[in-house]
């Protein structure tokens, strides 16, 4: 809302105070400002001149004239001018040698076209009146030679602009924000809407209201011998051009100006071309409407519409009909204010994509006693300005509605902001703000009262104003009395931070997996939790997968991608893909987050319930079953090298192993040894599919994906991928992590190489091994791994190393190798292992 101040001072006897001090006065008021612009404070030496003689030169290209215009001088000033839309005698403005236009333009005088030009003949964009470069402004009779434009035309303004939210649609008049400065400065308010229409005398054109749903009050008034073609006057046009809106006749000039300056919107129909009465109703199948923008648009049943014989000639509130609008003919017209639904209007406006400056002011609220006093001022300003007579009589036609009436305490809007208002001033701010207050409650036993535990003498019943309709509850009516008491003089108080108990072991958890995850060379990432179908497909999920029966959500993003995820692999593979696409071919990459895994029999969709009530048990429970359980998990995907080459030599490609020791690590942060099963798992290679338990629990799968989900995705080859729950691995989290004991002795190194069959799976091996040896075992390592002639058809030979190690004596070699030939004969009893070369 663009506020230009020579309009507020209209109404608010304003002291010597300047834009900028007043737009702080409204920020502190609550109004958020937008900008403050001045206009025309650079504009100097322009005058009123008279053309006096016309000379047309010849032989350019186009129109040249050379002028004499007294301006009041000793002699009349020698002007060359392109524009043809003036002629001897008329009177328009002349910018002088050594003056300056808007823009900090500067004329001086100069030969063109081979005669002196001293000085310029101005349009009104070049005085910053508009966007009108058509022609000369041609100045009415009468207007004094030599007198300064910028007082006659008010070329100096400064002017507010503010953004007005929602809840404070009365602001988007001058009457709105006038009462605001008024109240900020003390100062009294000329409302504009204080005026007097005549008493109704019946109606003036047929009119009904057939959905008092839509439309609560509906106004008309009649103009008979209207000059269609008066123009409208300069300090009109030049009002709301500094208001943000473009002159365009006067009939709809006038119509715009009421708006601005009451903020109810106005329409004007052509009289001659209504046919029968007019009702306000809503659409019906099929009807359309071609609108004043030239669009026929396909109405909707809930479209609010204003209606004739012929059928639609508005869409109420938001556009207005092509058919019914003024033209230069038109010399009747009917001028209509009304109160629409504003939820109606707002929701007209989306639908079909059409906003106005008529459907902002009524989805905001607009007050619902302005049309009478809004149409009366419209028809008064169209007959001073354009002629014509005002038919006697009104239309009228009003659904009855009871005024709000709020029980508040008197001392609630102090315990809101946590101070104290005495009631005094709390009523007084109510009263400016312009409610009606009476000491009371509604009624003995309003529910509010009761609520609040107060007596009577304590409550105030508070009646808001017509043009407040989001004044609605006690908390409204609070906001009303800090805000103009002053936010500023509210007390900063920050509250006590309540004694935490730091992360749980699950946060821990989870920020220790991160960072370990981070040093071992994977980058996080965060993908959207969103899948489709086709996702499981590339994944190779088989049809009755559980992991194919996803949460679809009713809004989604991409029709492509309407469930929630069940895995986090389709995400972390996207991603992947995109940055190979990107060039970069040696990706690790890992992400913790929730999937969501809904129970086989949860109902489709969860219920909706009301906000009147506070759900009952039951409704609660059936909430909680349509939810899907949402374990966290951790996954990560390599591709490429995982140890990259260099000038120290070549790179090893990452593998399956890999993605297997990202689950250890994970494990480790846990404090859970992992073990490793062969599985066969999708999306994962059959043969190269680990199965990953803490004990008995399965936990997650890690190795090498399938070729065809490589393909599916159109990944590197034999990319691989591990996924783990951490919700599982958090139920069986130790506790406090407990420091080893630290041996001083020395430790002893057992090697063992031993020959098995190549389908035996290694960790069966380091299992038993690890079993047998017993508990003077610290730690066990595999260090290669042989298939070749030496250790037969079928076989394959694992080297370990044991190292052994008491807490309270220095080992013997004895103890030692009999600890080893445990071990092996344990492995050998279990596996059928061999000791190499026996």
């Amino acid at each position: 809302m663009k506020v230009p101040l020579s309009w507020l001072r209209e109404y608010v006897d304003l002291p010597a105070v300047t834009a900028h001090e007043i737009a702080d006065k409204l920020t502190a008021a609550g109004l958020k400002l937008e900008a403050v612009a001045s206009y025309g404070h650079d504009v100097k030496n322009v005058v009123v001149g008279e053309v006096l003689s016309i000379e047309e030169l010849e032989g350019f290209k186009k129109p040249i004239r050379h002028c004499q215009v007294e301006v009041g001088e000793a002699a009349p000033r020698q002007i060359v001018c392109g524009a043809t839309n003036f002629v001897a005698g008329d009177r328009v403005p002349v910018v002088l040698p050594g003056g300056v236009l808007p823009g900090g333009f500067e004329v001086g005088a100069r030969k063109t076209y081979g005669r002196m030009s001293e000085g310029m003949i101005c349009s009104e964009r070049e005085l910053g009146l508009g966007d009108d470069h058509s022609g000369i402004m041609v100045l009415p009779e009468g207007t004094p030679i030599g007198a300064d434009v910028v007082e006659l035309l008010g070329l100096r303004e400064d002017v507010i602009e503010l953004e007005i939210t929602p809840d404070i649609g009365y602001a988007l008049s001058i009457r709105g924000v006038a009462r605001e400065v008024a109240t900020a400065f003390g100062a009294p308010l000329r409302d504009p809407a204080d005026i007097s229409p005549p008493a109704e005398s019946g109606p003036s054109y047929p009119a009904s209201i057939a959905d008092p749903g839509a439309c609560d009050r509906f106004v008309l008034r009649r103009i008979d011998g209207f000059d269609p073609h008066a123009p409208s006057p300069f300090w009109l046009r030049a009002r709301l051009t500094r208001a943000g809106m473009r002159p365009v006749s006067l009939a709809v000039d006038v119509t715009n100006y009421v708006m601005l300056e009451l903020g109810q919107p106005l329409h004007a129909f052509d009289a001659t071309r209504l046919t029968g009465e007019i009702v306000v109703r809503r659409a019906r199948p099929g009807e359309t409407l071609e609108t004043l923008d030239h669009v026929v648009r396909t109405l909707h049943p809930e479209d609010i519409l204003i209606t004739d014989g012929s059928g639609a000639i508005s869409m109420a509130g938001t556009m207005g009909g092509l058919h019914t609008e003024i033209s230069d003919a038109s010399t009747d017209i009917v001028i209509e204010a009304a109160h629409f639904s504003a939820s109606g209007v707002a929701r007209m406006s989306r639908r079909h994509n059409l906003v106005s400056e008529a459907s902002k002011r009524f989805e905001r609220g607009v007050d619902r006693e302005l049309p009478l006093y809004a149409s009366w001022r419209a028809v008064r300003l169209l007959t001073e300005l354009g002629g014509g007579t005002i038919q006697p009589g009104v239309t009228h036609a009003e659904v009855p509605a009871e005024p709000v009436r709020i029980s508040i305490p008197s001392d609630h809007p102090g315990k809101v902001a946590g101070m104290s208002y005495d009631r005094e001033t709390v009523i007084r701010r109510l009263e400016q703000v312009g409610c009606t207050v009476e000491s009371g409650a509604v009624t003995p036993a309003d529910e509010m009262a009761a609520m609040l535990a107060v007596t009577g003498d304590d409550m105030l019943t508070v009646i808001p104003p017509s043009w407040r309709p989001d004044l609605t509850d006690p908390n409204d009516l609070a906001e009303e009395v800090i805000r103009l008491e002053g936010y500023e003089n509210l007390p900063s108080i920050l509250p006590a931070a309540p004694a935490g108990a730091g992360l749980t072991e699950g946060q821990r958890l989870r920020r220790r997996v991160g960072r370990a995850l981070a040093a071992a060379g994977y980058v996080e990432v965060l993908a959207y939790p969103f899948v489709g179908e086709r996702d499981f497909d590339n994944l190779q999920l088989p049809a009755d997968d559980a992991r194919r029966r996803a949460v679809r959500l009713a809004n989604p993003l991409s029709e492509d991608e309407p469930l929630m995820r069940t895995t986090l692999l389709p995400g972390l593979l996207k991603t992947l893909v995109r940055n190979v696409g990107r060039g970069f071919g040696d990706v690790a990459l890992f992400e913790t987050g929730l999937v969501y895994r809904p129970s086989a029999d949860a109902p489709e969709r969860a219920p909706v319930l009301g906000v009147d009530r506070r759900p009952t048990e039951d409704e609660l429970t059936s909430i909680e079953e349509a939810l899907p359980v949402q374990p966290r998990r951790v996954a990560v995907v390599l591709a490429g090298e995982f140890e990259h080459s260099g000038w120290w030599g070549k790179g090893r490609p990452a593998t399956w192993a890999d993605a297997v020791e990202a689950a250890r690590t994970v494990a480790r942060e846990a404090g859970v040894e992992i073990k490793v099963r062969a599985d066969r798992h999708e999306p994962w290679h059959p043969g190269r599919c680990a199965a990953l338990y803490a004990g008995d629990t399965l936990v997650g799968h890690a190795g090498e994906l399938h070729p065809r989900v490589v393909e599916a995705y159109g990944l590197p080859p034999r990319t691989c991928a591990m996924e783990l729950e951490l919700t599982r691995l958090e139920a069986v989290l130790p506790g406090p992590a407990q420091a080893p004991a630290v041996s001083a002795y020395p430790v002893a190194t057992q090697d063992v190489a031993l020959i098995v069959g190549a389908d035996v799976p290694v960790a069966e091996v380091e299992a038993a091994l690890r079993e047998g040896a017993g508990e003077l075992l610290e730690s066990i390592r595999l260090f290669d791994v042989y298939t070749g002639a030496q250790a037969g058809e079928g076989n394959k030979s694992l080297a370990y190393t044991l190292r052994f190690r008491s807490p309270e004596r220095t080992l013997t070699v004895e103890e030692t190798t009999a600890a080893r030939d445990a071990a092996v004969a344990l492995a050998a009893e279990r596996t059928g292992a061999q000791l190499r070369g026996a």
